[in-house]
């Protein structure tokens, strides 16, 4: 089987990378698909998200990242259907330990190639940053999808996440694809709002998903370990991460 790897990464916060993975993820196994999602995040917030208590997982990302075992020994099930690779604040202390390792940004994409063709899509849940553990991502991935806040700070970390995939692609995954931008927490009422997305087309050339607009049932969601999929099922918001879904299935 070939496994579709997308990377979900901005190096901003709070413009929903953790809800689109979870929620996207969800979408997928949803309509059937076998889905697989990694945290790469040392806050632990999908794992979280997932349903799954970050503090009680026996083994997690940390612990394959650094060679201690094998992917199959630390990816479970979750309630909503996709497996996890789960994280903890472990993962804290990895981009210190691998910044002297030979190679350390092929150390995901090395652990993936042993599990990536059991699944039909798997999602990575970036850290905010642009660190080892985004370059490890950004290495492993077969594409790139941005979550964007349609606002003036999130559009001006895009020209600097652009910079490292440039890097990457140059050095160290040069089939990288970028599927798009997806502007999150999006309200089309605003004439910021509209610029923002109008700009990033123009200026970088990037195809603009369709927005997820703004909904209060996003925040309800994780703190039932589940996702919108089914706290709200008939919400915008989770038809909109259906049609996110429906897309990356088409593509495939």
């Amino acid at each position: 089987m070939d496994s579709r790897i997308v990377a979900v990464a901005n190096q901003k916060g709070g413009v929903a990378k953790t809800t689109t993975v979870a929620s996207t993820g969800a979408a997928l196994a949803e309509a059937g698909r076998k889905v697989l999602l990694i945290d790469l995040d040392p806050q632990a917030c999908l794992t979280f998200a997932m349903g799954i208590d970050p503090d009680q997982v026996q083994f997690t990302v940390h612990d394959v990242l650094l060679g201690r075992l094998g992917p199959r020994m630390a990816i479970i099930p979750t309630p909503e259907g996709p497996d996890l690779l789960p994280a903890s604040i472990e993962l804290s202390g990895a981009e210190m330990q691998l910044a002297n390792r030979t190679g350390r940004e092929y150390v995901l994409r090395e652990a993936l190639a042993e599990v990536a063709p059991d699944y039909d899509m798997v999602l990575i849940d970036c850290s905010p940053s642009l660190g080892v553990l985004t370059i490890n991502a950004l290495t492993a991935a077969t594409e790139l999808l941005i979550p964007m806040q349609a606002e003036t700070l999130s559009h001006r970390g895009v020209a600097q996440l652009l910079e490292t995939i440039d890097d990457v692609r140059r050095y160290t995954n040069r089939s990288l694809q970028i599927m798009g931008v997806l502007p999150t927490m999006f309200d089309a009422r605003t004439r910021l709002a509209r610029e923002v997305l109008k700009d990033i087309e123009e200026q970088y050339d990037l195809p603009v998903l369709t927005p997820v607009s703004r909904s209060v049932r996003f925040a309800e969601a994780p703190g039932t370990g589940r996702s919108i999929l089914s706290t709200a099922r008939r919400s915008r918001g989770a038809q909109a991460y259906r049609e996110l879904a429906a897309a990356l299935m088409e593509a495939s």
